[in-house]
């Protein structure tokens, strides 16, 4: 997977991403990049905070980090989210997603 132009920022706690989720799909993994944003498929239905949680679960399985260290800084209701990972930086975010 290469992500060319993800939108990401390396912060004092971490590193900020964009996400794109796509709910309701076969299986939960990481499709790439697309015009900036990590594009994301769960499995989950997007009620009661099952895709949010879900994007959690794959974020923390991919990243090998624990699930309390990825906060939804924004867009907690909406397909593009800002997503916080906590304790780590821009570069190991981008080889732990394979880049």
């Amino acid at each position: 997977m290469v992500l060319v132009a993800l939108d990401a920022r390396e912060t004092d706690r971490g590193t900020t991403v964009r996400v794109h989720v796509k709910p309701k799909a076969s299986q939960s993994r990481i499709l790439g990049e697309r015009d900036g944003a990590l594009q994301v498929s769960l499995a989950a239905p997007p009620v009661d905070g099952e895709a949010n949680a879900e994007l959690i679960r794959t974020l923390s399985r991919q990243l090998r980090v624990p699930r309390s260290s990825i906060e939804i800084v924004s867009g907690r209701t909406a397909r593009t989210k800002l997503i916080s990972v906590h304790g780590v930086g821009m570069a190991e975010l981008k080889l732990r997603l394979g880049v």
